[in-house]
């Protein structure tokens, strides 16, 4: 706002030039010129007054107060939707009002301007038609250019993108939002009817998990297709022709030339080794050395082949999608208990390079392509048995209720077995997780009974007693996996507690002004490691001492232990109770603790998810389920950071034009207050239409618009400063985050009705803290739990 306009000194006429800069602005009334003004209207205002009653006089000032309480954006010109909204009521007036012109449908509306010399009333005699109807005309060729100067800017940025077509998101209306949101929530109602209630069903005795089982089998890979004629593989400069399998396995490892994997020795090495094996004889004896090996063109190949997918227009992607879900309908469903339930992983891996995770010593290993001949089939007697592909027959048929998978194979690279299982919001996954729970909550009422017993075994004179009591200690406090025995060679070196070795800890009598601190160093489940220095009681510590005398670095710490004899230990102290199901027991209990401890019922939605994602990280850390930083995280910070600062900026330019709007508000004088609203065109217009058509008091709508102006300001401030917190919080959140994994306990270790209760309690969405899948996954949970539920 311009210092001349809101002084009161200002003349009528600077203020008026000031603010029709636009064109469109309200014109102020020069004091010079009210008595004039004042004759035109008075008979009309007062007739018009005296015909009105007292109520209804105050039925239209709160009509206008209303349409400024209620008014949410700040528009600086007449094309901004907030303004529509006032047109909307108002629109059959304003046609017959001679100071607009209606520019048709969805255009803007613009205010005349007076060229005569000399400050003029918006109630004196309108222009002549002529001069009306070139006004207008001047109007449409300007709104014409502009709209062909924004269509050239666009046509320039679609060439600038390239070949690659630019969408653009067409606003929708508030009545498509609303539709949109009706049809949302009626699915969503739909979707709860169907929804198989089982947790209120009976139970069937034990062992038994389904009575009828029918389903179609998995869904094989496609099979492999050759290479085109104009692309070739090279070996030492001269072009190879290979036979199938060997140029699929060649293929594979073309697709990852871009990646890491690929110049890692251990990689290279398995992959040549095992590509060998499907070479011919003739092909073994002419590649010899990988490094010889031009996998060039099948590389460029491979990306062409993923921008093509890119660049698939809507019509082609709309094709694939709807063939992608027809294989859902056929394979994707299955029949358990004449329910119709959804099946989680009913493809088939199709061949591949093996990674692993961490540095897994079997990575670039091929793993092989399955067939029918390897697949085991279960379901019901009287169920309808899946046929296999044409000319090929299943490995064996199975009719056992006693298991939850539909069909299993093994592979090739770990020897492991491989299950086409239900998916995670199934009953049979449901019930399997509902159990898990209530054993861990069971513990809760022997824990006690239990670590006293421990303890006391670390007294025992008998070796083995010792060592499964400290063994103990460690899961226990340190939520360590078991560890399960690996054959040598067959997998990577991974450890759990039963199978650690002396060279995986290290003894401090003092260390950091911490006594007694066990060092430990190895690499866990799925090559994770894990690194931790932690103060134990001295009775572990002299045990630890014991255990490694006379020990080289490669002997097991707990030579007398294995996880089955823990496992039949716990079992004796407990019914179901395992090592496995202690680490369930201390995440949730640690998760309801933290959460006891850190939340706060006056914060914000923001704050209690900080405090909610603080407690899980204790309890991530707590059993070691860390990842590598994500690759775009310092670039996302950076983006996060630049949009706080611009935030930090629009708070301050809010708290300054709030400041501005409560010292004007303060004046003596009539134009000063309007001057101070006259950034607002909303305000403008609504002040010009309450004035002429609703014959309101000048005093009243000054009231009316400054009471506006400044509770909108309050609320931009409002606004900004919740918005600012939002993102320092998320940025805070990302931070502590960085190498964390938040959803392995969310998904496998924390008790969902722990947190769904917390929800409740603090009033936080649901889906704050899950998303779909897991809200699906634990429906039983949500159903189930009451406010004062504890684990």
């Amino acid at each position: 706002m311009a210092d001349d306009s809101s002084s009161p000194k200002a003349t009528g006429k600077e203020l008026r030039d000031d603010s029709c800069s636009n064109g469109d602005a309200l014109v102020l009334k020069p004091k010079k010129m009210k008595a004039k003004e004042k004759s035109l209207q008075s008979g009309k205002a007062k007739t018009h007054k005296k015909s009105l009653k007292s109520s209804e006089y105050e039925n239209r000032l709160l009509f206008a107060i209303n349409i400024m309480k209620t008014s949410k954006k700040e528009s600086m010109d007449f094309e901004d939707s907030g303004d529509r909204r006032v047109q909307l009521d108002v629109k059959e007036e304003l046609k017959e009002d001679p100071d607009f012109v209606v520019q048709g449908k969805g255009k803007k509306r613009k205010r005349k301007t007076d060229h005569r010399d000399g400050p003029s009333s918006t109630s004196e005699a309108p222009l002549p038609k002529k001069k009306k109807k070139v006004v207008k005309e001047e109007g449409q060729m300007n709104l014409g250019t502009e709209k062909k100067k924004k269509n050239e800017v666009k046509v320039k940025v679609k060439k600038e993108e390239g070949d690659r077509p630019v969408s653009v998101k067409k606003k929708k209306s508030k009545e498509e939002i609303e539709a949109a949101r009706a049809l949302k929530l009626k699915k969503k109602e739909e979707e709860e009817k169907q929804r198989w209630r089982w947790w209120e069903e009976e139970k069937y005795e034990h062992g038994i998990k389904w009575k009828f089982l029918e389903h179609k089998g998995p869904y094989f890979p496609p099979e492999y297709q050759p290479l085109p004629d104009d692309v070739k593989f090279y070996y030492n400069g001269k072009a190879v022709k290979l036979n199938p399998p060997a140029e699929e396995g060649a293929l594979y490892f073309a697709q990852m030339l871009d990646h890491e994997y690929t110049t890692k020795e251990v990689f290279r090495n398995n992959f040549f080794r095992d590509w060998r094996k499907d070479m011919t004889l003739e092909e073994k004896q002419l590649i010899k050395d990988l490094n010889k090996c031009d996998f060039g063109e099948l590389l460029v190949m491979h990306k062409q082949r993923v921008e093509a997918r890119k660049n698939m227009s809507k019509e082609e992607k709309q094709v694939i999608k709807e063939a992608n879900q027809k294989i859902v309908e056929e394979y994707g469903f299955c029949v358990l208990d004449q329910h119709r339930e959804r099946i989680g992983n009913f493809k088939i891996e199709p061949p591949a390079l093996f990674r692993g995770r961490g540095d897994h010593p079997k990575q670039g290993m091929l793993k092989k392509r399955i067939q029918p001949e390897d697949v085991i089939i279960n379901c019901s007697k009287d169920s309808y048995i899946p046929e296999p592909p044409a000319g090929h027959r299943w490995k064996e048929v199975r009719h056992d209720n006693t298991v939850t998978w539909l069909a299993s194979w093994t592979e090739n690279v770990q020897g492991s077995c491989k299950y086409v299982m239900l998916n995670a919001n199934s009953k049979l996954k449901g019930e399997k997780d509902w159990e898990k729970y209530e054993v861990a909550r069971r513990l809760k009422l022997c824990v006690d009974a239990i670590r006293a017993q421990y303890l006391e075994d670390l007294k025992s004179k008998q070796m083995g007693t010792r060592q499964r009591a400290v063994a103990f200690y460690f899961i226990d406090k340190l939520a360590l996996r078991a560890g399960n025995e690996k054959e040598e060679g067959e997998t990577a070196d991974t450890v759990g507690c039963c199978s650690l070795r002396v060279e995986h800890i290290t003894l401090h009598d003092t260390l950091d002004g911490e006594k007694c601190v066990v060092e430990f160093d190895f690499l866990g489940k799925d090559c994770i490691r894990y690194y931790n220095k932690v103060p134990v009681i001295k009775r572990v510590f002299k045990n630890l001492k014991l255990f490694m005398e006379k020990k080289q670095g490669g002997d097991d710490l707990f030579d007398r232990l294995n996880t089955q004899l823990l496992n039949k230990h716990l079992s004796s102290l407990m019914a179901g109770l395992t090592a496995k199901v202690f680490r369930t027991y201390n995440a949730s209990i640690t998760l309801q603790q933290q959460l006891q401890k850190l939340t706060n019922k006056t914060d914000n939605v923001a704050e209690k998810l900080l405090s909610y994602n603080r407690a899980n990280r204790a309890v991530a850390i707590l059993c070691n389920h860390q990842r590598a930083p994500p690759k775009t995280f310092d670039q996302s910070m950076a983006n996060l950071q630049a949009k706080i600062d611009s935030r930090k900026e629009q708070l301050a330019l809010a708290k300054k034009e709030l400041k501005q709007a409560k010292k004007d508000s303060k004046g003596s004088s009539d134009n000063k207050l309007l001057a101070s609203v006259y950034h607002s065109r909303r305000l403008q217009r609504a002040i010009y239409f309450f004035s002429q058509h609703l014959y309101i008091s000048d005093v009243s709508l000054i009231a009316v618009c400054v009471f506006s102006l400044v509770d909108k300001k309050k609320k931009a401030v409002q606004r900004c400063e919740e918005q600012l917190l939002r993102m320092e919080v998320q940025a805070t959140d990302k931070e502590e985050n960085k190498q964390i994994a938040l959803s392995t306990s969310k998904l496998n270790y924390l008790d969902p009705r722990i947190s769904v209760a917390w929800c409740k309690n603090i009033e936080v969405p649901l889906d704050k803290i899950y998303n779909k899948t897991l809200r699906d996954k634990f429906a039983w949970a949500i159903d189930m739990t009451e406010n004062d539920f504890v684990f």
